[in-house]
């Protein structure tokens, strides 16, 4: 075993990983038997899993040593750990979507990209937190307490893919999925210091996922690293004609330029978003800058591009979503109101109230926004924005995360479907992670992968880990 695998495997890769099995100095068995003694010491602190299957884990890590070991490897996944947000189905389990409503709500199927990755080799850790059905927030009146910031538990992991982002950036496992429908990959990513990607609409089926809104739903991975998300996005990519959102593409290798660099592309950055929308905290705001000076020292050609507002981004999402979201709750919501915690039952409610014609004036205006955005991507390759606008706020707070926790760009790019991905920009004086946001052209998420490899290497940040252990 080589000497950084023997010292600290939970801080591993899914590419290095992949290669340790490889040449035989570690094994899946191993690294699991590392990454089930971590959890079992910090996982009481941050509360990342709401149902560790830790036998039929090590079942699967046998099995794929045994195929390695027999030369039938599957690809750089192979015996590599995954975690599961709860609100996607894998055999067996519960999909409680961390909600009283759903608490024996037991899978029968293996969602769609569950079988990917099973298909890729992967060890299936389990079921992590998220917000209850990823539209609540942080709170304590649900049948399982929130994730916590491994760079400081007192603090939340954005959501609402929470536990996943929490487990990541812990060393809990090297890769985990979300779901981000106004944001809920790349908030934790953003707060927890790694990376997170929205693909493009309807480039990983959502079949075997509890879905909150039809048409701003996506899956998307979480990792440490660039090359891994490029990696974890390879495997569950795909078309599904079960899925009607799902779009006939073949695009694969999303991780085919992360080594070329920068230098040529156009960027446009996005500053309206964060200093005159919604004016972002003076340190995220510096990070910002730095991201677009790092940039161009790459060769590339940045220049402030203007977009529509974000106000005018948030209120179209807000109707649709709800909208959609009250087609889905209404039953529940009218027959079993009281087991809704108290903020995702605020939140679904006003879907009550939404018309058919607002929600039709919505979509035309959606289609509007789409076109802005797509007229600045003819002219630039990828956009440049903020993704949240604060560090993360306290757990006992919830007043400053009502305020903060709106304040994010994230949600133009549910609308308009374009892959997103945010990733840690800096550490603020308080010693939590600030972020920054990449958007590219449809079904061109290598691209932005680039664009996010480039600045990775330039600056080292994700060499950074939080001071948890």
């Amino acid at each position: 075993m080589t000497a950084p695998s023997m010292s600290a495997p939970h801080w591993l890769s899914a590419a290095e990983a992949g290669r340790a099995f490889a040449a035989k100095t570690l094994s899946p068995v191993e690294l699991l038997t590392a990454l089930l003694a971590r959890i079992e010491t910090l996982d009481p602190k941050l509360n990342a899993f709401i149902r560790l299957d830790a036998d039929a884990a090590m079942q699967a890590a046998r099995q794929a040593e045994a195929e390695i070991a027999a030369g039938r490897g599957r690809g750089p996944l192979h015996g590599v750990p995954v975690g599961i947000k709860d609100i996607i189905d894998v055999v067996g389990l519960p999909t409680t979507a961390h909600s009283k409503i759903l608490v024996n709500n037991i899978a029968k199927a293996d969602a769609v990209v569950i079988q990917k990755l099973r298909q890729a080799g992967a060890v299936i850790m389990g079921k992590l937190s998220t917000h209850e059905f990823a539209i609540g927030g942080p709170s304590f009146d649900l049948p399982f307490p929130p994730a916590r910031n491994p760079w400081n538990p007192d603090h939340h992991p954005g959501g609402s893919s929470s536990g996943s982002g929490s487990g990541v950036a812990a060393g809990l496992f090297p890769l985990a999925l979300g779901t981000d429908t106004g944001g809920s990959v790349r908030n934790p990513a953003s707060a927890c210091g790694i990376v997170g990607l929205k693909p493009t609409y309807g480039l990983v089926s959502r079949r075997g996922v509890f879905p909150l809104s039809f048409t701003l739903d996506h899956v998307g991975p979480l990792a440490r690293t660039v090359a891994d998300n490029a990696l974890l996005l390879d495997a569950i990519a795909g078309h599904d004609p079960g899925d009607p959102g799902s779009a006939a593409t073949q695009t694969r290798q999303f991780g085919r330029l992360l080594d070329r660099g920068v230098r040529g592309l156009r960027i446009g950055f996005v500053r309206h978003f964060h200093e005159r929308d919604v004016p972002a905290h003076p340190e995220v705001a510096a990070a910002l800058e730095d991201v677009a000076r790092v940039l161009q020292a790459e060769g590339a050609d940045v220049r402030t591009v203007t977009l529509p507002t974000l106000t005018e981004f948030a209120g179209i999402n807000r109707v649709i979503l709800c909208s959609e979201a009250w087609s889905i709750h209404a039953p529940w919501l009218r027959e079993r109101p009281g087991d809704y915690g108290q903020l995702a039952r605020r939140r679904l409610l006003p879907g009550a109230f939404m018309t058919a014609g607002d929600y039709v004036g919505a979509q035309r205006r959606r289609a509007e926004l789409i076109a802005a955005v797509e007229d600045q991507l003819r002219e630039y390759d990828v956009l440049l924005c903020a993704s949240s606008m604060d560090p993360a706020s306290r757990l006992d707070e919830p007043e400053e995360t009502a305020r903060t926790y709106p304040r994010q760009a994230r949600t133009p790019f549910n609308v308009t479907g374009h892959p997103a991905v945010a990733m840690m920009a800096g550490l603020a004086q308080n010693g939590l992670p600030v972020s920054v946001q990449f958007v590219g052209r449809y079904f061109d998420d290598a691209t932005v992968l680039r664009v996010a490899a480039a600045y990775e290497k330039a600056t080292g940040w994700h060499k950074k880990k939080p001071p948890i252990g």
